[in-house]
């Protein structure tokens, strides 16, 4: 059991708008859900400690022994790995900097295994993981690697920031059989936050809605009611992002100047090997001007790795036969003279940020193609940041720091970092992670109107159907 009673933080910039009371009963299941940006994340920091009270009081059941023991929290960023401040973007591609990255199996040795473990290790298929380096996992097989690892440590409440992200459709099936097994045995009382309400399982009993940065209290599963989803209108605003003229944009002039080839990606046999293990084996491809392409497969299939390739980070590039944008790599073409040219998020690229800097400084690092902000850009480039903001209505973000933010409100900065520059090729790697419903939609109603520009050409990579754009005319699924 865990009791608020009129919990108020001391943390001067972390605060609700009122204070909080409510109480989970033992056998219950919860879902705090709401926007992004309504302090579901927040609340559960709350209940786990990381913020002390200023006045109220929270009581736990089990308080003859430390919260952190009882509680297992898997954070949003958690998904990505540690996100600690020697991480940088491209670490995962580079061998020699990858050194110091742990094996999956070293993390586990530390945890005695029993009947659980067994049952998790054949679920998720974690002896395939074994051997591999942290640092190397995708996003969906971290998340499976985060989940056992907190399960293992038998915790009496789990507690789990949009469980489902970055999983594939088996995967997500797995996971909600799994905690729905948990709940039902009575092992672990399970607490999610959730952006979706169609995520909901169904063993959830009880649902806590965060808006506001207010708790609106304790509803029973049957009678919670979500709210409805007004459109997006990206098609009313001014000057549409469909017809807006080039002159409004931030393109590298020098770009202008170049012939435009035909084909923007032309992948030959294309192999790529970490030790014994082959992420990619033979695999040609090529992307026409003006393509759209949606880049599909099982969680650590490859779909990064050959997206780090066609985003030149990833140094195996200079061994195969690779050519963007008309040019062979490793024939004089710079690594950011490929990136002026692509507009790109990811999951990698949301771990690299651990920069506080103002959200608009975040967004205008996407001119530069850089990782924080080195070079002060023009007050006219400032002013196409914030028209890029006020497109995915994060304006009032402006001048918030950007690790004060909300995962989901980070993400929308990220996405407005990616067409900040109005670029050629738009690669969208899981682009709607954490994003609550109504940004969904603002999101895929964007990235329709962005590619109706002339000779736009688009690569999303996602687990979920429904975020496809009508755009998308062809498919990439690796194996």
């Amino acid at each position: 059991m865990i009791i608020v009673e009129n919990a108020i933080l001391r943390h001067p910039e972390f605060q609700f708008a009122e204070p909080v009371s409510f109480t989970i009963e033992r056998g219950e299941h919860l879902v705090f859900i709401g926007p992004n940006g309504g302090g579901k994340s927040l609340l559960a920091q709350m209940i786990t400690g990381r913020y002390p009270l200023k006045s109220g009081k929270i009581s736990y059941e089990f308080s003859s022994s430390y919260v952190y023991e009882n509680i297992k929290f898997i954070a949003f960023r958690d998904t990505y790995g540690t996100a600690d401040s020697s991480y940088y973007l491209q670490q995962r591609w580079n061998s020699q900097d990858r050194e110091e990255s742990p094996l999956v199996s070293e993390i586990f040795a530390c945890i005695s295994g029993d009947s659980l473990s067994a049952k998790l290790y054949r679920l998720f298929d974690m002896d395939a993981m074994l051997g591999k380096q942290l640092v190397l996992l995708s996003s969906g097989e971290m998340r499976k690697f985060q989940l056992t690892k907190a399960l293992l440590k038998h915790p009496r409440i789990l507690m789990i920031d949009n469980p489902f992200i970055g999983l594939d459709h088996s995967s997500r099936r797995q996971v909600s059989d799994l905690l729905d097994e948990l709940s039902r045995t009575g092992e672990v009382q399970i607490i999610m936050l959730l952006s979706k309400a169609e995520e909901i399982p169904d063993f959830i009993t009880h649902v806590i809605s965060v808006d506001g940065m207010r708790c609106r209290g304790k509803t029973a599963r049957k009678d919670f009611r979500p709210p409805l989803i007004q459109m997006p209108l990206i098609e009313e605003l001014s000057p549409p992002v469909d017809t807006f003229s080039s002159d409004f944009c931030v393109q590298d002039k020098t770009l202008s100047d170049k012939k435009k080839s035909d084909t923007v990606i032309d992948l030959h046999e294309v192999s790529i090997r970490y030790g014994s293990r082959t992420i990619l084996d033979s695999l040609s491809w090529t992307v026409k001007r003006g393509e759209k392409w949606a880049l599909l497969g099982a969680n650590g299939s490859g779909k990064s790795t050959l997206l780090s390739l066609v985003c030149a980070d990833n140094p195996q590039a200079y061994s195969c036969d690779i050519s963007l944008f008309g040019f062979r790599r490793g024939s004089g073409e710079s690594i950011w003279e490929i990136k002026k040219r692509i507009g790109y998020v990811s999951p990698e690229m949301h771990r690299a940020y651990s920069e506080n800097l103002p959200a608009i400084e975040i967004v205008a690092s996407g001119l530069y193609d850089t990782v924080g902000l080195y070079r002060r850009p023009r007050s006219e480039q400032f002013s196409v940041c914030e028209w890029w903001m006020k497109i995915l209505e994060i304006s009032d973000l402006r001048n918030r720091s950007f690790l004060q933010l909300s995962d989901g409100e980070q993400r929308m900065v990220l996405l407005a970092r990616a067409f900040v520059k109005d670029p050629e090729l738009l690669i969208l790697d899981e682009p709607m992670h954490g994003l609550d419903s109504y940004n969904r939609l603002l999101v895929k109603s964007l990235i329709e109107a962005f590619c109706r520009r002339p000779e736009k050409t688009l690569i999303m990579v996602t687990h979920y159907q429904e975020d496809l754009p009508k755009c998308i005319t062809q498919t990439l699924t690796l194996q």
